[in-house]
């Protein structure tokens, strides 16, 4: 019987939206699911520190997957400057804010009992 082989390797993968993510890829399973897992490393571009960040991609979404050097992963992945989804997040709204005049209580009511 021959036996299945985990795959393991720095790679370039192109996936849906003309987006590519390198770094080293390999297997991981969530929930009964699949995913091909990139471990995309930190690089410096233009005097800038992108961090490492791990991308998990279902296989539906993936084009081609190019194996590759170390070193060739991590020189596109500076070239690219690819970066984690935190940095796109919606930026968050302030808290809301009780005019100076106003108290919790006056605003939301006494948690005294009013007897």
């Amino acid at each position: 019987m021959s036996e299945t082989r985990q795959f393991e390797s720095w790679a370039i993968v192109e996936v849906m939206g003309h987006r590519q993510f390198a770094g080293f890829v390999s297997e991981q399973a969530i929930g009964g699911a699949s995913f091909v897992r990139v471990d995309v490393p930190e690089v410096k571009a233009y005097e800038e520190t992108i961090p490492a960040f791990t991308k998990l991609l279902g296989s539906g979404s993936i084009y081609a997957i190019s194996p590759c050097t170390e070193e060739t992963a991590r020189a596109f992945a500076a070239q690219s400057q690819q970066r984690s989804f935190a940095v796109y997040e919606a930026p968050r709204l302030p808290a809301a804010t009780v005019p100076a005049s106003e108290s919790y209580e006056d605003t939301f009511g006494d948690e005294k009992d009013e007897d």
